[in-house]
């Protein structure tokens, strides 16, 4: 049997009831676009290590359409591959495979940038003087830190005005539906990222205003429509280019948040919480090197002490 034939039964037939939606299309993509083309015509029992493994390598060079990939989208493919071939062991449709020695690629950390406190500035005004408008996503994003996805997802009744939470149940996603580009509303990747989020005091009036302002369910819109992550992602770039700001992903937003949390002092476990992260461990390993001005300043305080 070709590699290409198990894996649509695979997928199909017992992969379909198990997963999730949200994994079953990331399985999809990832047997569509890079194993198929790759691995498809190839005898379940040709796939020897040398060939799986030469394969992976070639994914952490060039991947589709000569794009490097991240290692967690590399992480992902071993992990169909597995999953797919013991399965066909199982099955008695082979005797063995290699999909479990191979190695993978190491892991390398990725710098979190975050906006200076000037440039915070700047944005905060230049968002501001222009509400009620979409732009207050932006203004989100800085004080709560959700994600893009979550706050393409966020919806009036998502924000508790009494209470001043948010409450953060869906994350938006774009996939291609019989070739055309359709929004979906989604789960959560993760449990952890379910969470209730208070919203600071000082950014209620604007969320008022502009829920005043909105005609639609959802926070973010473009003439009552809910808007896609790319059109916003276009506007928060041009708004930058307006601002005369250094461009850095809409992530940034995330970082910066996370980053002004730990330098107020906030402790790591309530921001991990608020952050949506699995663990502490997370934050920490990920936002601590962004703390040295705030380290040196306490190292400086406990000095103090040695000149008394």
């Amino acid at each position: 049997m070709k590699y290409k034939e198990w894996l649509n039964e695979w997928l199909n037939d017992y992969q379909k009831i198990h997963l999730k939606a949200r994994t079953y299309r990331n399985y999809q993509g990832i047997v569509k676009n890079h194993i198929i083309p790759r691995l498809g015509e190839y005898e379940l029992e040709e796939l020897s290590f040398s060939v799986l493994q030469t394969f992976i390598i070639e994914r952490e060079k060039n991947g589709k359409d000569g794009e490097k990939l991240s290692s967690g989208s590399i992480a992902i493919i071993i992990n169909v591959l597995q999953k797919s071939l013991n399965m066909a062991v199982e099955m008695g449709i082979i005797e063995q495979h290699y999909a479990n020695k191979i190695k993978r690629p190491k892991v390398s950390s990725k710098n979190t940038e975050c906006f200076s406190i000037e440039e915070q500035r700047i944005i905060e005004n230049a968002v501001i003087v222009k509400l009620p408008n979409k732009r207050i996503g932006i203004l989100i994003s800085l004080y709560t830190g959700i994600r893009i996805g979550e706050l393409m997802a966020l919806k009036w009744d998502d924000i508790d005005f009494t209470n001043g939470t948010i409450m953060i149940n869906h994350t938006s996603r774009e996939i291609y539906i019989n070739g055309k580009r359709e929004f979906i509303l989604d789960e959560p990747k993760t449990e952890s990222s379910k969470r209730v989020i208070p919203i600071p005091k000082q950014l209620m009036p604007y969320l008022i205003m502009n829920r005043e302002w909105s005609s639609n369910e959802y926070v973010i819109t473009t003439k009552n429509k809910t808007t896609s992550i790319r059109t916003y992602q276009k506007m928060y770039r041009d708004f930058l280019k307006k601002a005369n700001i250094k461009y850095r992903s809409f992530h940034t937003l995330r970082h910066t948040f996370a980053t002004r949390a730990l330098e107020c002092g906030m402790d790591v476990k309530t921001l991990s919480e608020i952050m949506g992260h699995k663990s502490p461990t997370i934050t920490l390993n990920r936002y601590s090197h962004s703390l040295i001005e705030h380290k040196i300043a306490m190292m400086n305080r406990v000095g103090e002490s040695l000149l008394r």
